[in-house]
């Protein structure tokens, strides 16, 4: 009862801080302004790129063909109705999805522990994996071990994501993003397969003697993990969609707003939407040209992307078609990628941790520095994404298998992702906002989705 009441007493605080600010909701760009508005989605897309597409995916194809494809189609289009959600709250609040979940009712804040718990394993093995995968790249190209080239390449991420943040991190995965995507498609053009052949991953199968602990992950980091979704509400709020863009503004609550103010929030939902597809058709690209790549030219071969091979093996998929000149290539881009993708995580994981962290101190009445938020960033990019991440790595030193570990965690969080924000827009939202039947119905089948997966992944390994 008490936390009904904290909540309704929060709710009316709220409305009277929105009072004044109902007419500061900005205007929706329209026609060629909305293109640059499509930060947020590109940065999410790139945030799990180095892993759900680069590593998983052309590992899947070695190992099994084309047989998931129906998986991959099924793991992005799902994604795409949670992501939708998850910016859906952001635009229409303003607030970060974190902070919804914080007035989930019963214990105080125990919606945002169950989050950030479990992220916290995956956020010191995904910077590891990810840093110690771009540096397999790096020993092929100038020398030295992996421990050095791993150290060094989280050290600089982390000090750019620092000093640089949103604009800098966003600037360059965008760029990036790009080159490789358009590279990838026109190498899988040159080695495209049978359309039979293709067409036949289209039906739900399970190969034999699949392992899901090479499943799990692959479907978990493809397109954007738990934390990746959960992100972009950070970084619509960063952007200023919707009602983000009401600076110095608390949180605002849309039932409360005029007709008129709910149908800029409509524009910008609808631009969100674009933005996401955009991102979403740019993933998939990637990934079918990926998979295509792996079962073309590794799986032939019995390669598979493992440990302090992986530059090396990935090298294969552009160097057997354009020689010398393709590998190196390649090589490249399996850095740029890891590199970029260990910018775009530590940025996320950066604000995600530190919004929890305020959330939760706040919560205890504590004030000052350890609730600064900016002052939080930093604490968390440079101790849980920097120094913990390079202790791991020099304990562990296997960048496949902390991903590996990561992608499970991350696949088994995203129906907990899923029903919370599904809650907070059913219960937040006016009806104008709020997302149709059709749409809440196939998010709700996207977190049930993720969740067969993770419990058969389970039962698979303790009965091992």
């Amino acid at each position: 009862m008490n936390d009904k009441n904290n909540h309704t007493s929060s709710v009316e605080t709220s409305n009277k801080q929105s009072e004044g600010s109902n007419q500061q909701i900005p205007q929706p760009p329209k026609g060629w302004q909305r293109f640059l508005w499509l930060g947020p989605s590109f940065l999410w897309m790139l945030s799990a790129a180095g892993s759900g597409e680069l590593l998983f995916t052309p590992r899947i194809a070695a190992l099994y063909g084309y047989s998931l494809l129906w998986a991959l189609l099924a793991a992005v289009i799902l994604k795409w109705f949670i992501n939708r959600e998850v910016g859906r709250f952001s635009v229409c609040t303003g607030a970060t999805i974190l902070e919804g979940f914080k007035q989930i009712p019963g214990p105080k804040n125990w919606a945002v522990w169950l989050i950030l718990l479990p992220q916290v394993f995956v956020a010191i093995s995904t910077v590891a994996g990810l840093a110690g995968a771009a540096a397999t790249a790096l020993i092929l190209m100038t020398g030295g071990t992996a421990q050095m080239w791993t150290v060094i390449i989280i050290l600089v991420t982390a000090a750019i994501v620092v000093l640089g943040q949103y604009s800098v991190v966003e600037k360059i995965s965008s760029y990036i993003g790009i080159a490789r995507t358009v590279a990838v498609v026109v190498a899988a053009i040159f080695v495209f397969p049978n359309i039979q052949q293709l067409a036949g991953g289209l039906v739900p199968q399970i190969p034999n003697n699949v392992q899901y602990q090479e499943i799990l992950p692959w479907l978990g980091f493809m397109l954007a993990g738990a934390a990746g979704l959960m992100w972009y509400s950070y970084w619509v709020e960063a952007k200023g969609y919707g009602a983000a863009g009401i600076k110095g503004q608390e949180a605002i609550d849309p039932k409360q707003l005029s007709q008129e103010q709910r149908k800029k929030l409509r524009g910008w939902i609808s631009l969100m939407t674009f933005s996401n597809t955009l991102a979403v058709v740019g993933a998939l690209l990637a990934a079918l040209s990926f998979l295509i790549l792996g079962g073309e030219l590794l799986r032939p071969e019995g390669l598979v992307p493992k440990e302090s091979q992986v530059a090396e093996t990935l090298g294969r998929l552009l160097g057997d078609l354009w020689g010398p000149l393709g590998f190196w290539f390649m090589v490249a881009i399996v850095f740029i990628t890891f590199c970029s993708t260990t910018l775009s995580v530590e940025d996320g994981f950066g604000r995600m941790f530190a919004d929890g962290t305020q959330i939760i101190l706040q919560g205890f009445g504590v004030r000052g520095r350890w609730t600064n938020e900016k002052f939080l960033q930093r604490f968390y990019i440079v101790v849980l994404l920097a120094v913990l991440p390079i202790a791991i790595y020099l304990f562990f030193g296997e960048p496949v298998g902390l991903l590996q570990t990561a992608g499970a965690i991350e696949a088994a969080h995203i129906p907990i992702v899923t029903g919370l924000t599904l809650y907070l827009n059913y219960r937040m939202l006016p009806k104008e906002l709020s997302p149709s039947k059709f749409t809440f119905g196939a998010t709700a089948v996207a977190g049930i989705f993720f969740a067969v997966f993770a419990v058969i992944y389970l039962y698979q390994l303790l009965s091992q």
